[in-house]
């Protein structure tokens, strides 16, 4: 049982804040969707263990179709963050503002940009498309996130000030924001050869992400006196991680997705 030990703790988690949240807002939802996510995580991570090989892609479509089509399009709540801002600006403590701060804020310092790699419905779709690796170096225009991450808030004040910020707007421009991510995306992946280009140069969301990762408990680990330097791990990395340095000041050592490729790639076991 060892082995499965985290994807236990992750469950553990998940539904310790379930049955807080229930217990302490008298609200059933709350209990019902992070025990949901929790087992999805549990059940994943399990899987992912025993050398499942879509593991990780189960845990993708359960948990971000989820969000995207009952909470987002069903439930009518702007999970982007838009909506973010929206409810954190009219100081309310909504669904929104929950799943930034569990999920991007203060979890990256548990599971990193685990989000990324395991829950993301955007990336849910881009991993479908066939450029699994780079294929060309790192661009410089990674800026362009900060840009979205301003965009991102100022639209909402922009809205509040006319006063159109409402929870139909919110909905409609969640709606609208999935659409435009999507075929951002798309075209970014097409163009570069890489799926993940709009996690690494569009997504406002690794504004939040990428600090907090910096000291997360979960990480990929290298053993370098095991480590035969073969690059493997390098080539197929899907975030240009440079894993086969286990120092936290490793080249995009906050953009690891917790993938686990490397893992599977690595000849004599030097990552953990």
């Amino acid at each position: 049982m060892k082995k499965y030990r985290t994807p236990i703790l992750l469950f553990a988690i998940f539904e310790v804040i379930a049955v807080s949240l229930w217990l302490s807002t008298g609200n059933l939802f709350f209990l019902l969707n992070f025990s949901y996510i929790g087992i999805c995580l549990g059940v994943g991570g399990i899987l992912m263990t025993a050398g499942w090989k879509h593991a990780r892609e189960f845990v993708q479509f359960t948990v971000g179709s989820y969000i995207l089509v009952f909470l987002g399009l069903v439930c009518r709540e702007n999970m982007q963050m838009e909506g973010f801002w929206y409810y954190l600006l009219s100081g309310v403590v909504g669904a929104g503002v929950l799943h930034y701060l569990i999920a991007k804020i203060f979890g990256p310092l548990l599971f990193g940009r685990g989000w990324c790699g395991f829950a993301c419905w955007t990336a849910m779709i881009l991993d479908l498309l066939p450029y699994k690796q780079p294929a060309k170096p790192r661009k410089s225009f990674g800026w362009v996130r900060y840009v979205m991450f301003a965009l991102s808030l100022a639209i909402v004040i922009l809205l509040m000030c006319l006063g159109k910020a409402d929870k139909n707007t919110m909905f409609y421009l969640f709606v609208a924001g999935n659409v435009l991510y999507y075929a951002v995306g798309i075209v970014l992946a097409v163009v570069l050869k890489d799926n993940r280009a709009f996690c690494k140069y569009i997504c406002p969301i690794t504004v939040f992400l990428k600090p907090m990762s910096y000291f997360s408990l979960l990480r990929i680990k290298c053993d370098e006196a095991k480590c035969i330097h073969c690059d493997n791990c390098l080539k197929v990395c899907p975030m240009e991680v440079e894993v086969n340095n286990n120092s936290r000041k490793r080249k995009n050592a906050t953009e690891c997705i917790l993938c686990q490729q490397c893992k599977k790639a690595c000849p004599v076991g030097a990552l953990k």
